[in-house]
């Protein structure tokens, strides 16, 4: 149970380091954007942001589960993860954390939503919240891929949980937009001042928690590979 409980404390962790990583983070100011044009209204930009966390919620769920759970309906797959699953974890982890430090560099550019699909979800009124948030999850850049792909499933196979770390990693990801979508409501003033800190805020979560994988990745290697500790 405590394995499980600090499974979904990662999840909502890797979820929120995702959300305000540089390239996932052109995708939610793209989100607030299109939900700060209902400032007019407030109750319908909370939810619009909740729409918009349904949307990237539903696609991390999809995701997961058919990952997950494909990976461990099959025997022998299930078994080599289940034997093995604690020596990979180190190796992934200690690689993760040296793109989160930085050690290695992978250019990368937001996500855009073309003139089309713009007005597509224009058409669909505040319901294009929903659209939005499945087309950003789906847009997947280096830095979310190994959030999602390298962290989560990993994580997600070790506790076995193909529902509940996908759903917390996705609401994660989404957690800021409904931050902003509260502060556009009550005063679009706020918003200005709580980008500034944001990115201040990205800039240290990002090497702290980089740091974490690396030591914990060390530990991995350490205990399941070296078999020293």
């Amino acid at each position: 149970m405590d394995e499980y409980l600090l499974g979904i404390g990662g999840a909502l962790l890797l979820g929120i380091q995702t959300s305000i990583s540089p390239c996932p983070l052109a995708t939610n100011i793209a989100a607030i954007s299109y939900i700060g044009r209902r400032v007019g209204n407030a109750r319908q930009v909370f939810l619009a942001g909740l729409l918009y966390t349904l949307g990237r919620t539903l696609v991390y769920l999809t995701l997961g589960v058919v990952l997950v759970a494909g990976l461990l309906s099959v025997p022998w797959l299930s078994m080599f993860l289940q034997k093995y699953m604690n020596k990979l974890l180190g190796p992934i982890l200690i690689v993760v954390a040296m793109f989160l430090l930085e050690l290695i560099q992978v250019n990368v550019s937001g996500a855009g939503v073309s003139e089309k699909m713009q007005k597509r979800v224009d058409a669909m009124g505040i319901w294009g919240a929903g659209l939005l948030g499945i087309m950003f999850a789906l847009a997947f850049c280096p830095v979310s891929a190994a959030w999602f792909f390298g962290s989560l499933i990993p994580l997600s196979v070790k506790v076995n949980s193909s529902v509940t770390l996908p759903t917390v990693y996705g609401v994660g990801t989404a957690l800021p937009v409904i931050v902003f979508a509260v502060l556009i409501a009550l005063s679009a003033q706020s918003v200005g001042k709580a980008f500034g800190a944001m990115a201040k805020i990205e800039w240290w979560a990002r090497r702290i928690t980089g740091a974490l994988f690396l030591l914990i990745g060390l530990y991995y290697s350490l205990r399941f590979i070296f078999e020293v500790i």
